[in-house]
């Protein structure tokens, strides 16, 4: 037997999140392909987090094109739904129509499944949920629209500490573990303060290169 077996029965038997992810990956690849509009029905289109989740994910998928940028740019949309008090999330058409194959899926749940359990076990459900619910995630729009465009930006290794918060911010948000969004919070500085020394590196670089 191959180990694709066991990976797949953990992620199973694994949190909320995991759950989700594993049951996406099996319609996807009985599908062939899914829309953005069909991932974020299979998540949740009343779940904020959720939308967070599925749309940060693809950026550290190691596939050829401009995923980054793609799911970046939906991020952006969903920030600005969460900082207009939004409750439900839709993507402009162009945007929802586009298709995502079952092996890009594939990989990206594959290849992301051992950050998302390893956040998981910090989860606790409920914990300082004051930090998680409803209220508090009104202020996480601008956080999470700085992360998107991070996510966006075409920087070499630049996606995985925004990605990493982003991650850590939706799965806090679905346990209602204020500590652990709290925690993403405080990575998202870190992540946005690597991003912008990656750009002034790179824009200090081009201008060393083009000179005066």
């Amino acid at each position: 037997m191959n180990s694709s077996a066991p990976q797949d029965s953990s992620a199973m038997e694994g949190g909320v999140a995991s759950r989700r992810l594993a049951k996406l990956r099996a319609h996807a690849a009985e599908a062939g392909s899914v829309s953005l509009d069909e991932l974020m029905s299979a998540m949740g289109r009343s779940s904020i987090a959720f939308a967070i989740l599925i749309l940060s994910l693809p950026a550290l998928t190691p596939i050829p094109g401009p995923f980054g940028l793609v799911f970046g740019s939906c991020l952006a949309i969903v920030s600005l739904q969460i900082i207009a008090g939004f409750r439900r999330i839709w993507l402009p058409g162009f945007l929802g129509r586009r298709q995502v194959s079952g092996g890009t899926i594939d990989i990206m749940v594959r290849y992301t499944a051992p950050l998302v359990s390893r956040i998981e076990t910090l989860l606790r459900k409920n914990r300082m949920r004051q930090f998680a619910g409803p209220r508090a995630q009104a202020f996480l729009g601008i956080p999470v629209l700085l992360l998107a465009i991070a996510v966006a930006l075409p920087i070499p290794f630049g996606n995985m500490l925004p990605v990493a918060a982003l991650v850590m911010i939706a799965l806090g948000l679905m346990e209602r573990d204020g500590l652990v969004t709290i925690l993403g919070l405080a990575m998202s500085v870190v992540a946005l303060g690597a991003t912008g020394g990656l750009v002034y590196a790179a824009a200090w670089g081009l201008g060393s290169f083009v000179g005066p």
